[in-house]
């Protein structure tokens, strides 16, 4: 099995696992509820796939719980590597940073 996109895909798909599993719902039937392809779940739960916004609502409309549950906790510690943002202030540092002439 291939690891997981990101710890934030991981907790997401295992959210939405353990949600389904407490209904006792099979992904066929979550999948229909929520108006999505099987196999689309099927990333989300294994934390292959990366849910929009839209996702995470159906999925939430679909288990009965507010959206926010998926993302509750998650920070960008959470993203994967490749993706690092900015707090405003890191921001401003790294312009100033970049805009500083070298000092040799």
């Amino acid at each position: 099995m291939k690891e997981p996109r990101s710890a934030a895909s991981a907790r997401i798909g295992a959210l939405v696992r353990e949600l389904r599993a407490q209904t006792v719902t099979s992904r066929k039937s979550l999948a229909e509820r929520a108006d999505m392809d099987v196999s689309h779940l099927a990333r989300i739960e294994s934390g292959q796939g990366n849910p929009t916004v839209h996702t995470l609502i159906q999925l939430a409309t679909a288990l009965e719980v507010r959206p926010e549950v998926f993302v509750k906790g998650l920070t960008a510690a959470d993203l994967p590597e490749s993706v690092k943002p900015y707090s405003e202030a890191d921001f401003r540092r790294e312009l100033c940073q970049r805009q500083r002439p070298d000092a040799s």
